[in-house]
């Protein structure tokens, strides 16, 4: 949903030259604003989701603007701790309309445009709320992946600048299916991207899995264009529709194709390497301890990183995350300690292992947070060799005690 800010640098300085004060440029009656929706890109994931503009097109000022909620800067101080803290700062950029428009024929990306229908007050008016809301000062903001984003700003200033005029926004709500959460919504568009899908899986908590409203579909820009399609200005006891036509300004040519190498191949592929070790400590008594200390290691790290992302830092979404029911913490560093001679706290660690991913393999289709489903075979890999650490522990006992 981004692009670079140096891209669009140079032609938000000649606008604010040629607008002087923001707030004082009076459109034409050939004005018009158009929704701006771009397809989904696999080139990155963030990118995977498309990408929501407005565009302010004006012949007799010689005008083609793209007004775009999608820019951050590498460059601002704190730049990865912020992100990673959930602090990151976007901002709204301008841009030229046909550079803009390039840039997703380049990358095969669809690119729809929906005219709204204003009457000059209506125009004005938002074009009011963009110029002010592009003044150094006012055009930052702290971007939310799902309630404050690219396509959420143009839809929220919107109502906020017809609000003004006493008019409201009726928006289209028959495409929502009940039942449907935001973490479903992501997963429509990550098809082609099943490593950023299981990233966000496991990042992301019980929030993700609360059933989306109608509206909040839109923090989606293809979502956002459906609502408009058939939504309705309201003024008092008269309404319109709030898009006068629609069209293609380029249709996607990009065909992405399917990673075969997912989260699922390669966990089951782990899972069979695990069984196979222990086949081959059953036969040659010898004990492959650094997959274990690797495997359970991983399990505790990732069980960290959660907890601090759900503790530490603004990411609402990855709150309550049920993701540590089998990434548990306190694998790392304990597990470091453990030995070839199952005995106290190693053989106490592989029961407590084996119990909790038991359980969540038992409810994995009943846990309110959905998991994602190259998980399991993951699981079912901690709970084999936790089961065959025990297993073997009590073996060397039993012939010990003959």
């Amino acid at each position: 949903m981004c692009h670079s800010l140096m891209r669009l640098l140079l032609f938000t300085l000649l606008f604010s030259a040629f607008t002087g004060k923001a707030g004082t440029t009076t459109l034409s009656e050939r004005a018009k604003m158009y929704l701006v929706t771009c397809g989904p890109g696999q080139n990155e994931l963030y990118s995977a989701f498309g990408h929501t503009a407005i565009r302010v097109q004006d012949p007799l000022l010689g005008i083609d603007l793209i007004f775009n909620y999608g820019v951050f800067d590498f460059d601002q101080p704190n730049f990865y701790l912020n992100f990673a803290k959930g602090n990151l700062l976007y901002q709204l950029a301008l841009n030229d309309y046909q550079r803009f428009y390039q840039a997703y024929v380049r990358e095969g990306r669809f690119v729809y445009l929906q005219e709204l229908n204003f009457d000059q007050s209506q125009k004005q008016a938002y074009f009011d709320f963009l110029e002010w809301n592009a003044r150094p000062e006012n055009r930052p903001y702290y971007y939310d992946y799902f309630y404050d984003n690219c396509a959420t700003r143009p839809r929220d200033g919107m109502v906020q600048a017809l609000q003004t005029l006493g008019q409201e926004v009726v928006w289209d709500t028959t495409y929502a299916v009940s039942g449907v959460s935001i973490r479903d919504l992501c997963e429509e568009y990550l098809q082609y991207q099943p490593w950023g899908d299981l990233g966000i899986d496991i990042c992301l908590g019980l929030p993700m899995d609360k059933e989306a409203t109608p509206l909040e579909y839109t923090f989606l820009p293809d979502y956002l264009a459906k609502a408009a399609d058939e939504a309705w200005l309201i003024d008092g006891s008269a309404s319109k529709k709030l898009v006068s036509r629609a069209f293609f300004a380029f249709e996607a040519t990009a065909q992405p194709v399917r990673p075969w190498f997912t989260p699922t191949v390669c966990f089951s592929l782990l899972l069979c390497l695990g069984i196979l070790l222990s086949f081959i400590e059953q036969r040659t008594g010898r004990v492959f301890l650094w997959f274990d200390k690797s495997l359970f290691s991983l399990a505790g790290l990732i069980g960290w990183l959660l907890l601090l992302l759900w503790f530490f830092t603004d990411h609402t979404a990855a709150a309550r995350n049920m993701n540590l029911l089998w990434a548990i913490p306190l694998y790392f560093p304990t597990v470091l300690f453990l030995q070839k001679k199952s005995r106290g706290f190693s053989l106490f660690l592989m029961r407590f292992s084996f119990l909790v991913q038991a359980v969540v393999l038992v409810g994995w289709f009943f846990w309110p947070q959905a998991l994602h489903p190259g998980l399991f075979p993951l699981c079912a890999l901690l709970l084999w060799r936790s089961f065959w650490r025990v297993y073997r522990a009590n073996r060397q006992l039993t012939v010990r005690s003959y």
